[in-house]
Formats: C-alpha cells, sequence, structure tokens
C-alpha cells in the first residue's frame, strides 16, 4: 500500500534530521493519511480511500466529494477517483 493520498497526490517528502551538534541524517516525512469512507450525493454510494487529513478538510470546505471532484485536478488523483470523477459528471450529465 502506497502512502500516497488518493485525492491530492500529496506523498513521503525527503528532508534532514539534524541534531544540536548540527549532524544531518536523512529521513522521510510521511503524509496523514486516514482510511475514510465518502459518500457521493449524485451517485448514492460510499468509496473507501486512504485520504490526507490535509484533503478531508478540503473536501468537508467544498461541499463533499461531488463539489471536491469537480474542481481537482485529473494529474493529482489516483485512478480510483478519476473513474469516481467520470461517473459523477456522466451521472450530472444524464440528469
Amino acid at each position: 500500500m502506497s502512502r500516497v493520498c488518493e485525492l491530492s497526490g500529496k506523498g513521503p517528502m525527503v528532508g534532514n534530521t539534524i541534531s544540536h551538534a548540527n549532524n544531518k541524517s536523512k529521513r522521510r516525512f510521511l503524509p496523514n493519511l486516514n482510511d475514510v469512507t465518502l459518500l457521493s450525493d449524485v451517485l448514492g454510494q460510499s468509496f473507501k480511500m486512504r485520504v490526507s487529513a490535509a484533503a478531508l478538510r478540503t473536501v468537508d470546505h467544498r461541499g463533499g466529494l461531488d463539489a471536491f471532484l469537480a474542481k481537482a485536478k485529473d494529474e493529482e488523483l489516483s485512478a480510483k477517483a478519476l473513474k469516481i470523477k467520470k461517473d459523477i459528471e456522466k451521472a450530472q450529465a444524464a440528469a
């Protein structure tokens, strides 16, 4: 299971741990990922995703999964999230 957010594309970053004596050693900064179930209002079903805490706050701020995916760039989304976005667009066009 990769450590990448399915909605924002946020992944691990690399940096240094710096001691008091200014010794530097490599370390990884991992994103705060949570397993969540998000509900799509248009499709009427829920989806299990691995999402960062920051992306989850953005989903709430924008008014739900449907509104978030409508504004999201395709390059940032995972294949699963991209398929959900296309399904939502098809359902809105049919309605």
